[in-house]
């Protein structure tokens, strides 16, 4: 005979589990395939951006860059400064600096030698050739051409000394028939004093106007600059040209596309000046060349004084102020825009590029 305790319990037990199961919502039931097609849960909210203004500065495209270069009285660098010490303006309205470091920067470098000397300067510069490659790091890469009417390749970039010093070695300047490289620089110019006779796609083996300025330093600096324009924003883009500064009426490219192809790269010229350049300092291309694009411009009037220069120059362009600011109150529809900088402290003088062009190329 069963208690009536455990009667009464399990009556409680049966209107209990009846209850639960109404009050319960009703889920359908899924087959396993609908249970893969589920799709995942959303993922969790990213992180807010960090404070730091370097991530800020890698995102933005319209960050103008602009290495700048200071001096004492006596002509040295000068290491010291602060980011407060420093005033850019852009098309005369000064701008915040966003970006400043002084950290040095490995290089991406065109050495540019003038195969159209006279010959006892062009035995100079030979027999100081080898001591460029001294001037640079293991973390350079450097390039070699030479020109005259035309750019001609000698080395392409490299980042190994043997081979720079190996390339260096093989120039035997103004002894060459060099051909010219067209497709760098355009068509051969028309002789002035002959005329253009020459059948069409006729290839000279060596420089029919030695009679007159052939020289094409705006050709040269234009291939140069085609050359440096891909390489990676994390280098500092140079030419070390070696010239004495003459420079014919017949370049394919003009002065101002040379200049406009150079701003737009962040490309700087440095300058070593040789016989007439020596004469005319401070009047010939080189000077404009390197002073507009904000770079350097030295004067070798010695033999001896060449190795200095070498590493003068790349010791100069490795170890500038980089100051970057984001374009703000200027006219944005403008093609060019100039760069001015100021500096608070006295008795300094600054080299920097004398403005950028916003034709699609990153300034």
């Amino acid at each position: 005979m069963i208690c009536p305790r455990k009667i009464l319990a399990l009556g409680l037990l049966a209107a209990l589990a009846v209850t639960l199961s109404q009050a319960a919502p009703s889920m359908p039931r899924r087959s396993p395939q609908a249970q893969q097609q589920q799709p995942p849960p959303p993922p969790p909210p990213q992180a807010p951006a960090t404070d730091d203004p370097r991530g800020v500065i890698r995102a933005r495209v319209d960050l103008v860059v602009v290495p700048v270069t200071v001096k004492d009285a006596s002509g040295e660098l000068v290491p010291d400064l602060r980011d407060d010490e420093f005033r850019v303006l852009e098309d005369g309205v000064e701008q915040k600096i966003a970006f400043f470091s002084v950290d040095p920067f490995p290089l991406s470098a065109v050495v540019l030698l003038d195969d159209g000397l006279k010959a006892k300067t062009s035995e100079r510069v030979k027999q100081t050739l080898i001591t460029i490659s001294a001037a640079f790091g293991e973390t350079d890469e450097v390039a070699v051409g030479r020109f005259d009417a035309y750019y001609t390749p000698v080395l392409d970039f490299t980042t190994d000394n043997d081979k720079l010093i190996n390339a260096l070695k093989s120039v035997d300047l103004g002894n060459q028939n060099i051909l010219p490289n067209t497709s760098a620089t355009g068509p051969l110019p028309p002789n002035p004093s002959a005329g253009d006779q020459r059948a069409p796609g006729a290839v000279p083996t060596n420089n029919p106007f030695k009679t007159t300025n052939t020289k094409h330093i705006d050709d040269a600096l234009y291939a140069a600059a085609q050359l440096l324009r891909t390489r990676g924003r994390e280098r500092r883009k140079v030419i070390v040209i070696v010239s004495d500064g003459t420079n014919s009426r017949y370049n394919a490219h003009t002065h101002d596309e040379a200049v406009k192809l150079l701003l737009s790269s962040d490309i700087s010229v440095y300058s070593i000046g040789l016989d007439s350049a020596v004469l005319l300092r401070g009047t010939t291309d080189l000077s404009h060349y390197a002073h507009t694009t904000g770079g350097d411009v030295y004067y070798a009037a010695r033999e001896s004084e060449l190795p200095n220069l070498y590493a003068q120059l790349s010791e100069e362009a490795r170890h500038q102020y980089t100051l970057g600011y984001i374009s703000t109150g200027t006219d944005r529809g403008k093609p060019y825009h100039s760069i001015e900088v100021r500096i608070r402290r006295p008795g300094l003088s600054l080299l920097t590029r004398d403005g950028y062009y916003t034709n699609g190329v990153r300034p």
